[in-house]
């Protein structure tokens, strides 16, 4: 016959306290004294006793547990954002609930229908234009911070990028070089982040007059539709001056092509991007790129969200507007103003 399990009631027994002082040690309550609470402790760990997480939600109505969703798992952006995340609710001893609806709305919503009473609070992305009716409808009756999210009015905390004025820096950056002749590489068309950041180098190029010439080609924001759009720049009678891609992954992609087909970065085209993922200062040559501290945005949005569970009654800051900084680095250069 299987041993039984150990509950509080031994580690009581065998620590000579009550059950009621057992759990106070244990969940980390000021009124235990501290010689108390590390014998407890000590006891517990002795006899591997697990406190019943499922029993704990009930006596004191917390899950412990915070819930993240996301529209996408994959690429270093995401990476970043889950470390910063995943460092705050580590510090606090929280733990991640941590799901993606791989931007399907219908699946955003089951997503965060399922986190209901699983979750004390939730973080989620969801950077779709024209999508935050239904969001606020599907998400759950619970503190609430949402990240890089278009919200018409400041219901709940959002926690975004300045991806307008971030592009239109870059933009400027790149015409103040030298360069005239720019091909940007968009995002997702329904994305807001992609949007604001095509508006910013419209504006931008559109100011330069005749002196610059804008050239737009899609993208998906990752490796494939940035070596995508390189190959399809590579093909057009004359190369453009400078490339920038609205995230670093295309970037990288369209780098990636261009070095393929012999062409020589920067001397012969500029390429340029945006977030400043890891990948971009240890590829050959270094990407310049507009730096956004990605792990500081999931950071602050989480410290944010736990700030909210522990005060409801609280009022609290509408969120933050991030502005991006430029990075120059290799992979543009200086030219001659013609």
């Amino acid at each position: 016959m299987a041993k039984s399990a150990i509950t509080i009631k031994d580690v009581a027994r065998e620590a000579n306290v009550s059950v009621a002082t057992v759990s106070r040690a244990l969940n980390g309550h000021d009124n235990v004294a501290e010689p108390v609470r590390k014998l407890v402790r000590d006891v517990a760990k002795r006899l591997r006793y697990t406190p019943h997480a499922a029993a704990r939600s009930l006596s004191s109505r917390s899950t412990q547990t915070l819930g993240v969703v996301l529209p996408d798992l994959y690429g270093e952006f995401f990476s970043e954002l889950m470390r910063g995340i995943d460092g705050v609710a580590t510090a606090h001893r929280w733990h991640l609930l941590v799901s993606s609806y791989h931007g399907d709305a219908q699946q955003r919503g089951a997503v965060l229908q399922a986190m209901r009473g699983r979750v004390d609070g939730v973080l989620v992305l969801s950077p779709y234009a024209g999508d935050t009716e239904a969001l606020v409808e599907d998400l759950p009756d619970i503190p609430c911070v949402l990240i890089n999210t278009p919200l018409a009015d400041a219901a709940l905390p959002v926690f975004s990028v300045d991806d307008h004025a971030g592009a239109m820096a870059m933009t400027r950056h790149l015409l103040a070089s030298g360069y005239r002749r720019i091909a940007f590489i968009g995002g997702p068309e329904r994305n807001h982040d992609a949007q604001q950041r095509l508006r910013g180098f419209r504006e931008v190029m559109a100011a330069a007059g005749a002196q610059a010439t804008a050239i737009e080609l899609p993208g998906a924001f990752d490796e494939a539709s940035g070596h995508q759009a390189g190959l399809a720049l590579l093909a057009l009678p004359g190369l453009p001056d400078a490339v920038f891609a609205a995230n670093d992954m295309m970037a990288l992609g369209c780098l990636y092509a261009l070095q393929q087909a012999g062409v020589r970065v920067p001397a012969q085209v500029a390429v340029a991007g945006f977030d400043d993922i890891p990948l971009a200062r240890f590829v050959h040559p270094s990407l310049t790129t507009m730096q956004v501290s990605i792990a500081g945005l999931g950071e602050q949005a989480m410290t944010h969200l736990l700030q909210l569970i522990q005060d409801p009654q609280a009022t609290h800051a509408a969120g933050l507007m991030l502005v991006p900084s430029l990075v120059v680095r290799g992979s543009t250069a200086q030219r001659d103003p013609v």
